[in-house]
């Protein structure tokens, strides 16, 4: 019964062996959903925020993801508005991974909320004052362009596409997807520029306020650029991490190459400017707080180190790696310099998120530390191992990628 459902002329696993790898993931989910029903069965007391921490781990992952997600918009903007059809071979790749990434975010905010019965106030009752309340229509409007364009992949699935009236429905979606693509490049800009004004504009916590261009602080451009140099390497990393496990080459170089020399500029751009906002930060908004830089790490656990590492070993390090053609070729180069890119990002939000609230802003006040409970490290898992089961489905059961049979033609697939 499981081969009828395979893609045509392409190899995979067992049933039996699909099964076992689906247990690790199967299994965090299971932690997660624990973690999740103690926190709205007995509240947030589950966790170990506070006052002093009303954004934890959660917040981290959110934004993370959010960021790493930013390939879909970004890649379906090139694909589909500036034309690089080259790019229509990992397309697929980089929708799935965004529907993942934002649909795993908005379950972690059901349950940062406390109370996800009421999360339907945030629309009808919306505080327009708010910039979260932009980012919450944004992200609920771009999860739904998300999925309008994972159902195209989904109705390819080999059963599905013998039923004339579901065949047509996904050809027909093909030929908008240009609409839905320019849709959730606007939306996508928005809320992720809203995410980085939010930091930008708290004027009452130094380390994250920031200077601006008219109305939007540095931060809500900082965070767009970010979004799109990260998104596609992640992308890659997918891709790249679907192939080892494969053994398959899926995606021809042509496509990687071009989407990673696209990060590495925006990379680097973005790291440029972020040169810049340090700098401006460290001589403008500190002293005029009455602060200088290293009063922010004079006490606690997080040190100037996160900057130097954020900066140096996953900014500037990878930017010169995908600079560089011949390194950007070498594969074991491309990965390193996709993941350290990652992390940056990754390491960037936990900063404005967790350091931020850690500093103290009164006299009388104290630096503060943050470890997550194991409830809320089971939510946070429960979204990776969410993850790769829905990955390793899609790339089961649909044709995710175009080219597996052509690349693979010795493998019979």
């Amino acid at each position: 019964m499981d081969s009828v459902l395979l893609p045509h002329g392409v190899k995979r696993c067992s049933p039996w062996a699909f099964f076992f790898w689906t247990l690790p993931w199967l299994g965090l989910m299971a932690w997660g959903g624990l973690s999740a029903f103690l926190c709205l069965w007995k509240g947030l007391n589950q966790t170990n925020m506070s006052n002093v921490f009303a954004f934890a781990l959660w917040i981290v992952f959110d934004l993370a993801v959010i960021a790493l997600g930013a390939g879909a918009f970004f890649t379906g903007f090139l694909t589909y508005i500036i034309g690089k059809k080259e790019l229509k071979n990992i397309i697929n790749t980089a929708v799935i991974v965004g529907f993942i990434c934002y649909s795993g975010a908005m379950a972690m905010l059901g349950i940062d909320i406390g109370q996800p019965i009421r999360g339907w106030f945030i629309f009808w009752h919306a505080n327009i004052h708010s910039m979260l309340v932009e980012v919450s229509f944004c992200i609920t409007c771009y999860l739904m362009v998300l999925a309008i364009e994972f159902i195209p992949i989904i109705l390819e699935n080999r059963k599905l596409e013998e039923i004339k009236e579901l065949r047509l429905f996904g050809h027909n979606l093909h030929e908008i997807m240009a609409v839905f693509a320019a849709t959730g490049t606007f939306l996508s800009f928005f809320h992720q520029g809203s995410l980085g004004g939010m930091f930008g504009v708290m004027y009452a916590r130094p380390f994250a306020a920031r200077e601006g261009f008219y109305i939007w602080p540095w931060t809500f451009f900082l965070f767009v650029l970010s979004a799109v140099a990260c998104g596609p390497c992640f992308t890659i990393l997918c891709t790249k991490l679907t192939e080892f496990l494969t053994r398959k080459k899926l995606v021809p170089d042509s496509a990687i190459q071009l989407l990673a020399k696209i990060s590495a500029w925006l990379l680097s751009l973005y790291i440029v400017l972020k040169i810049f906002d340090y700098l401006a930060w460290i001589y403008g908004v500190v002293p005029r707080a009455g602060l200088t830089f290293e009063s922010f790490f004079r006490e606690g656990p997080y040190g100037i180190w996160l900057v130097v590492c954020e900066m140096v070993f996953c900014g500037i390090l990878p930017a010169i790696i995908l600079m560089t053609p011949q390194a950007r070729k070498n594969q074991g180069w491309l990965i390193v310099a996709c993941l350290l890119t990652c992390i940056g990002i990754v390491l960037n939000r936990f900063l404005f998120i967790i350091v931020t609230l850690a500093i103290p802003v009164m006299p009388f006040d104290r630096f503060w530390g943050y470890l997550p409970t194991w409830q809320e490290w089971g939510i946070g898992l429960a979204v990776v191992g969410y993850g790769f089961l829905v990955f390793s489905l899609a790339y089961r059961y649909l044709p995710v990628f175009p080219k597996e049979r052509e690349l693979n033609p010795v493998a019979g697939s």
